[in-house]
């Protein structure tokens, strides 16, 4: 092709036709940049299939995690529920009279009441994006503001489990250790003891101490918080599940 072209332009020269030789020079540039941009054209179509490949496998495997996140989830607020109602009903028999507390299950609240449970969400896909900085594929502007409302709730509850944690290990733990025994507790636990405690102790005296009422009232205060960030987690799970539905 390129011969044919330039035994034209030669045949242009020698038969002396010059204002010829520079249109058709004209119009072999102009060939030639129509040539290029077609070229540019295809290459960019070709770069848009590949990142709308690529989009969609990001989509699905949002999809994909958050759909295992919102089952893990669920058991968490299911918990969280449960370890709420249990210190709820420590603090409603706190100061009543032996005979009373003797007709509770102490050990079982206790255990249950300070066994908060943790969420630790996978978020291998969204945080591949934003560490590599692709997260500008993802064209749907809703589900990327879910994605970063995701990550601040997350902060918020990764921040309030640090707090109620401490508790926990920090003065609720020191507390019991002195107060109570923890086989008994420990009976309804993987540890599964079938015989309480041989040693002697006052299980009942921290339910006439202020100290331990406020601790568990504080304790109780962080658990409702965390799992009011639990149920906001869940929503956020329904309407990122929404946005990258596929068929």
């Amino acid at each position: 092709m390129i011969k044919f072209f330039r035994k034209i332009r030669q045949n242009l020269l020698s038969e002396g036709k010059t204002g010829k030789y520079f249109k058709y020079a004209i119009g072999e540039i102009v060939l030639v940049v129509i040539g290029i941009l077609i070229a540019l054209q295809i290459n960019n179509w070709n770069q848009e299939r590949i990142q709308k490949l690529e989009e969609q496998t990001i989509v699905k495997n949002i999809h994909t995690e958050y759909l295992q996140n919102k089952t893990i989830l669920k058991r968490r607020i299911e918990e969280a529920e449960l370890c709420e109602a249990a210190l709820k009903q420590l603090m409603n028999i706190m100061g009543k009279d032996e005979d009373y507390l003797r007709k509770q299950n102490v050990d079982s609240l206790l255990f249950y009441a300070f066994d908060p449970p943790i969420f630790r969400p996978s978020e291998n896909t969204i945080s591949g994006l934003i560490q590599s900085g692709r997260l500008d594929l993802l064209q749907n502007k809703e589900l990327v503001n879910l994605i970063y409302n995701w990550g601040r709730t997350m902060k918020a509850l990764t921040d309030r489990t640090t707090r109620f944690t401490a508790i926990s290990d920090n003065e609720i733990s020191p507390y019991l250790s002195k107060k109570y025994s923890y086989k008994d507790i420990d009976a309804y636990g993987p540890l599964n003891w079938k015989e309480k405690s041989n040693l002697k102790v006052d299980k009942f005296q921290i339910f006439k101490e202020i100290e331990f009422e406020n601790l568990t009232d504080n304790f109780l205060y962080w658990m409702v918080d965390n799992k009011n960030l639990f149920i906001e987690l869940d929503q956020l799970i329904d309407k990122i599940l929404k946005e990258t539905q596929y068929d």
